[in-house]
């Protein structure tokens, strides 16, 4: 695949393969195209040192979620529940859909 091409979107169950987080199934919030990163719901979490805006708002320190490499994570089907790669599959009535590699089924996002 060329760069900032995935077939993953987001709100898709992840599972992290490689790195600290390794194992952990997490929900994508967001997708940089440009860079091959995503960032995954309570994965790769770190600690950001905010500065005091004014007296009202004293500074403090925020846990956020970091950034992951494209390549680490894995979709999780929720028809087999295991991480499996994803094709591509055009159906009787034109529509482009998702499918399991695995088991075949079809690849439905979630929405919110």
């Amino acid at each position: 695949m060329r760069q900032g091409q995935t077939r993953l979107q987001k709100n898709d169950q992840v599972e992290v393969i490689a790195g600290k987080d390794k194992g952990r199934v997490g929900k994508i919030l967001k997708i940089d195209r440009q860079a091959n990163r995503v960032v995954v719901e309570r994965i790769n979490m770190i600690k950001k040192h905010q500065k005091a805006t004014d007296a009202s708002q004293p500074g403090q320190i925020i846990d956020r979620e970091a950034s992951l490499h494209i390549s680490n994570i894995m979709l999780v089907c929720s028809e087999c529940a295991e991480k499996v790669r994803i094709g591509k599959k055009i159906l009787t009535d034109g529509t482009k859909v998702r499918v399991c590699r695995n088991c075949g089924a079809t690849i439905e996002t979630k929405k919110k």
